[in-house]
C-alpha cells in the first residue's frame, strides 16, 4: 500500500475510533447514534439471520442495472452530441445546469406511470447518472490529441476503425472517470427514490427503521451501504491507477 493509502486507512481508522470513544463515554446519546462496534454486530447478525437479504438484492440489482443502463446510454448519446456541434451547443447550457434542478421532483410522475413498482427507481437512477458519462463522454473526445486523426488519414483507416483503435483508447481516462460518477450517483439515486414512496428495498428498510426507533437497523443497513460504496469506488480507484501506470501516467 502507497504512503497515501496508509494516510488514508489512519484517517478512517480514527474517525471510527473516535465515533466509538465518544459514544462509550456518552458525548453522543446512544439513542442518536450506537457505537460502530454495535452497528457492524448487528449488520452481521443481521446478514446471518437473511432477513433483509431479499431487499439487498433487490436494491444493488437495480443499481448495477441502472449504472449500466447510464454508462452505455450516456456514451453513445455522447458520440452523437460531439459529432454535431450545434445539437451540442444547443444542450451545453442543460448539461451545465442538469444538477442543479432536484431530479427528485419527477418521482411522483413516474409512480403514476408505472405504478409502484421497479421500474420509477430503476429511471430514477438511470437519470442520477446518466449525464454525468454524457460530460465525460465530451470532455473525453474534446481531448483527443488531433494528431490522432492525421495518423489515420495517413494509413487511411475508416471512421470506425479510428474511433475503436485511436480515439477511444485516447479518451479512456475521462471515460472511466465518467464510469467512477456514474457508479455512485446511480446508487444515490436508487437508494434516494426507495426513501420516497418504494414499497421495498434497503432505502425504504431504511426509512421504517428510523420511523420504528430501530436504531441497530438502521445503522446496520446505513454500515452496509457505506462498505459497499467504499468498497466499489476503491476497486474503480484502483483500476484507473493501474492504467494510468500502464499508460506512463503518475497519479496520486
Amino acid at each position: 500500500m502507497s504512503r497515501v493509502g496508509w494516510i488514508r486507512l489512519a484517517v478512517i481508522v480514527g474517525a471510527v475510533g473516535l465515533l466509538e470513544f465518544c459514544c462509550r463515554v456518552g458525548l453522543i446519546d446512544r439513542g442518536v447514534v450506537i457505537p460502530p462496534s454495535e452497528m457492524m454486530d448487528a449488520l452481521v447478525r443481521l446478514l446471518i439471520s437473511g432477513d433483509a437479504n431479499e431487499e439487498i438484492l433487490r436494491t444493488f440489482g437495480i443499481v448495477i442495472a441502472a449504472a449500466s443502463a447510464a454508462m452505455a446510454l450516456g456514451f453513445v448519446l455522447g458520440l452523437i452530441v460531439h459529432a454535431l456541434p450545434r445539437l451540442r451547443q444547443a444542450l451545453d447550457p442543460f448539461f451545465a445546469t442538469y444538477y442543479a434542478v432536484p431530479i427528485f421532483i419527477f418521482y411522483p410522475v413516474l409512480i403514476v406511470i408505472f405504478g409502484l413498482s421497479m421500474i420509477p427507481i430503476l429511471l430514477m437512477g438511470i437519470l442520477t447518472a446518466l449525464v454525468a458519462m454524457i460530460i465525460a463522454t465530451l470532455n473525453g473526445l474534446d481531448r483527443v490529441p488531433a494528431v490522432l486523426t492525421k495518423v489515420a488519414r495517413v494509413h487511411r483507416m475508416g471512421t470506425i476503425a479510428t474511433a475503436l483503435l485511436l480515439k477511444l483508447p485516447a479518451a479512456a481516462p475521462h471515460l472511466f472517470t465518467g464510469v467512477k460518477l456514474a457508479v455512485s450517483y446511480a446508487l444515490i439515486g436508487v437508494i434516494a427514490s426507495e426513501f420516497i414512496l418504494a414499497p421495498a428495498g434497503l432505502g425504504r428498510e431504511i426509512s421504517d427503521a428510523y420511523a420504528d426507533f430501530n436504531n441497530r437497523k438502521m445503522y446496520a443497513l446505513m454500515l452496509l451501504l457505506i462498505i459497499v460504496a467504499t468498497a466499489v469506488n476503491m476497486l474503480l480507484q484502483m483500476l484507473d491507477q493501474r492504467w494510468a501506470e500502464r499508460r506512463g501516467i503518475a497519479k496520486p
